[in-house]
């Protein structure tokens, strides 16, 4: 096992019973997003200030 491979982790709004739809994983300074059921693809990687302020929004959404 790669100690530098990032820890992927599912989002705790995918559907636990279906198909998972997006992964992340902090990298240093970035998180990185994926798709789950297209991981060969790669994933994006974004400054984890931006990736945490984008969350926040969405959660404040009604």
């Amino acid at each position: 096992m790669d100690i530098h491979a990032p820890r992927w982790r599912k989002s705790s709004y995918s559907n636990p019973d279906g198909p998972q739809c997006v992964e992340v994983a902090d990298l240093t300074g970035e998180t990185a997003v994926r798709d789950t059921q297209n991981r060969v693809l790669g994933y994006l990687a974004y400054p984890t200030a931006e990736w945490t302020g984008l969350l926040s929004i969405l959660k404040a959404c009604p």
